[in-house]
């Protein structure tokens, strides 16, 4: 990863990155930090990787300051408690622009001195013993307050001049690239392989991000830790699976027992913890739990707000915003295979430097063209789209990607893993044991130009996708989509797809093979005219104004409009040309036609009037949500 990284650096043309260095401070001191993710990650397996940033949360804290000048104080202030090795800047926006400084230090003793050095806001105190204002909560977000005069008081040295602050490693980190300023750097590109490499670099999720998102996690899991010793808020998704884009949510799961307690005595122990006998069935229990957690978040946590809870659903979750994160979060206790699912992504993504710039591109692309959306409904997820790319490096000639079920095969002991519900997650977590080695050389460009291509053709009318055996199966329901689950075999994953939406997708996926296939045989343009106009993935992205296929090219015209059919004529509308008929047979078959039809439509009129009348009188029951992954 990091050689690919280093390659497109070097390709990158003068213009352009003299451009970028003048308009895009922000943004570069934002790639700064991502390199610095890349090279945490390296070739860290997905346990040691997210062991890594645990141990990282831990170390860290985040303080509210004035703006990014208050970084000198605040950096001469904390180096009491130990040495900084890390600090980074961001913004959160609402009404005004609040500024907040990310600091890591070298050891956790040393963050939990300055945690513990810190004091509660003196006004709230005295609100909440009052009956109101704050609850004074222990965390690690704080805020810098303004130095009182005489910067001594209370026995407390003054603050040291001569010490020279590190420099900030990221300045509004969590700021991601605008429109403008990418559209001129993939303009300023020399090649479309440049463009997938500078779009993936420019929109990941950054190290900024990361730390963030792994210290909302420490924070639910402190939270809870004086009766949970043991409790573990985990990431996972698109946060931590490398396929994270800026803004990303972060998705939480949370383990009371993580890590049981292991006697170091060869037998075991005597002692038996007494504990509370569950009455419910397990389900029922995990939502009685996730509600009290709900409100521990809401009433005490600082920066948790808009906490909603939506236990109904398939895989009952508590939504949350934090404010000092500017963050959605999405918080589980029973989501195992979503977690085991990112680590499986995770190894594919670490497997070859193209999965995840190939992946980064035709996500943009798919909603940019309205394929995707934020909200849950009929249209394909992140999630499908991205089980389609992997699927497709799978099918090549000299696949890219391996079998799911080769991963089984090769597990040890070591390896098994096995959901509360029973469900087996069980696979090699090392690469080398399966001894997979790509022979393809294909570059980004041409993958993407096969994806479109692949895609346009395939049966998904017939066909099912299986990436744990890596080729199409027998569809074994009418679901207009149909993707296995590579962890539960007997779900979909793309059963929220409807009909129309799955036509939609054949239709732009053979539109962007077209475009592309023209801008690849197309002769390279000159740099004037590259920097002047769209080219390559900026084409690609563009939404025509006119679609190369139209779904109505699909469907037969109809002989009689359905409208014409019926009497339009109102009191403010002009009366619509009358209908000749040559054929007194047709019009007569109308005019039978429209009788009946009214006889109909004025039952239906009189029926919903009594059923509504009937479900007002009865309604009040509580509506049930439901969450698509």
């Amino acid at each position: 990863m990091n050689t690919l990284m280093r390659r497109a650096q070097q390709l990158h043309h003068c213009h352009w990155r003299k451009y970028c260095i003048k308009q895009c401070a922000t943004a570069t001191a934002a790639a700064a930090g991502t390199e610095s993710t890349a090279g945490l990650r390296g070739n860290l397996s997905y346990e040691d990787f997210i062991g890594a940033r645990h141990q990282q949360a831990q170390r860290s804290i985040v303080v509210q300051v004035s703006s990014e000048k208050s970084y000198g104080e605040l950096y001469n202030y904390c180096s009491r408690f130990g040495c900084i090795v890390n600090a980074q800047h961001y913004c959160v926006r609402h009404e005004d622009e609040l500024h907040y400084m990310l600091l890591e230090f070298a050891s956790d003793n040393e963050a939990t001195a300055a945690i513990s050095a810190s004091a509660y806001n003196t006004e709230l105190s005295a609100g909440a013993a009052a009956g109101g204002g704050g609850v004074p909560v222990r965390s690690p977000f704080l805020w810098f307050r303004a130095a009182a005069a005489g910067a001594g008081r209370r026995g407390q040295p003054k603050l040291a001049t001569n010490i020279q602050p590190m420099p900030l490693n990221a300045v509004d980190g969590t700021q991601p690239l605008s429109q403008e300023h990418l559209t001129l750097m993939l303009r300023g590109a020399e090649s479309i392989e440049q463009q997938l490499l500078l779009l993936y670099e420019q929109t990941r999720l950054n190290d900024v991000g990361v730390r963030l998102r792994f210290l909302a996690a420490l924070q639910v899991q402190q939270a809870i830790s004086g009766m949970f010793p043991h409790a573990l808020a985990q990431p996972f998704g698109s946060s931590v699976n490398g396929f994270g884009r800026m803004g990303c949510d972060l998705d939480l799961i949370l383990r009371f027992d993580s890590e049981p307690p292991v006697s170091d005595r060869s037998e075991p122990s005597r002692l038996v913890y007494h504990t509370k006998e569950n009455l419910s069935n397990g389900r029922s229990q995990t939502q009685r739990q996730m509600e009290c957690i709900g409100d521990m978040l809401q009433l005490f946590l600082p920066g948790v707000c808009h906490v909603r809870r939506i236990l109904q659903a398939r895989v009952p979750i508590i939504k949350y915003h934090h404010e000092h994160l500017d963050l959605e979060v999405d918080l589980s206790m029973s989501n195992l295979t979503g977690f085991y699912m990112s680590e499986l992504l995770y190894m594919f993504g670490e497997l070859d430097p193209r999965v995840r710039p190939l992946t980064f591109s035709i996500r943009r692309w798919a909603q940019l063209c309205g394929l995707t959306n934020p909200s849950p409904g009929r249209w394909i997820s992140n999630f499908s789209l991205t089980c389609l790319v992997m699927y497709f490096l799978q099918q090549l000639r000299q696949p890219i990607l391996p079998a799911i079920g080769a991963l089984v095969k090769a597990a040890n002991t070591a390896d098994i893993r096995v959901t509360e519900d029973g469900i087996n997650c069980t696979f090699a977590r090392d690469m080398e044991r399966l001894n997979f080695r790509s022979r393809n050389t294909s570059s980004l460009s041409e993958l993407l130009l096969q994806f479109f291509e692949f895609y346009s053709q395939f049966d998904f009318h017939n066909r099912a996708i299986s990436l744990n055996e890596a080729r199409a199966l027998g569809k074994p329901d009418h679901s207009a989509m149909y993707i296995v689950n590579p962890l539960e075999q007997l779900l979909n994953v793309s059963k929220n797809v409807s009909l129309e939406e799955c036509e939609r997708l054949r239709i732009e996926v053979r539109n962007a093979a077209w475009m592309l296939e023209s801008e690849v045989e197309s002769p390279a343009l000159a740099e004037s005219e590259r920097l002047e106009q769209s080219w390559g993935l900026l084409n690609l992205f563009k939404h025509p104004e006119k679609a190369v296929i139209r779904p109505n090219m699909f469907f037969k015209p109809r002989m009689v409009e359905v409208s014409d059919l019926f009497d339009k004529s109102q009191a403010n509308t002009p009366p619509a040309p009358a209908i000749s008929y040559k054929s007194s047979t047709v019009r007569q078959q109308v005019q039978t036609i429209k009788a009946a039809t009214r006889s109909e439509l004025k039952q239906l009129r009189e029926s919903s009037s009594t059923t509504s009348t009937a479900t007002a009188a009865g309604s009040g029951g509580s509506s049930k949500s439901k969450r698509s992954r």
